[in-house]
């Protein structure tokens, strides 16, 4: 069983900077596709980034060009830096795996295409 546990959450102002973690226990990132998911309070959650095991990486169109998806496989760690934040970025984030034996190249924006969810870390963007 793969437990992920997710850092780096806080509050920040408009257009401020956080980079959020995620790593956990059994988590081999080299053979996982990964995502980051979101929920605003009110909302349902939605897929923010996606990088798939073989490296192709996805963004909802709200994002793209603030944030960065990456992953260390030395580390076993994935990544999100968020920058320029707006305050409607404000939600909690939630890492997501999934182990990918097939269709390695595929990424995945989708809360079905995961397994494995990591608890949360809250997001906060002040105007």
């Amino acid at each position: 069983q793969v437990q992920l546990v997710e850092s780096g959450g806080g509050s920040v102002q408009a257009g401020g900077s956080l980079r959020l973690s995620c790593t956990g226990s059994r988590l081999t990132t080299a053979n996982h596709c990964m995502g980051w998911f979101r929920q605003a309070p009110g909302k349902e959650r939605e897929g923010v980034a996606a990088i798939a095991r073989d490296g192709p990486i996805t963004y909802v169109d709200s994002v793209k060009g603030r944030f960065t998806i990456s992953k260390d496989n030395d580390k076993n760690t994935l990544y999100l830096q968020m920058d320029s934040l707006k305050p409607e970025d404000t939600a909690m984030y939630y890492c997501a795996s999934t182990r990918c034996l097939t269709d390695r190249s595929r990424v995945r924006l989708s809360e079905n295409d995961y397994t494995y969810w990591g608890q949360g870390t809250q997001v906060t963007v002040s105007s």
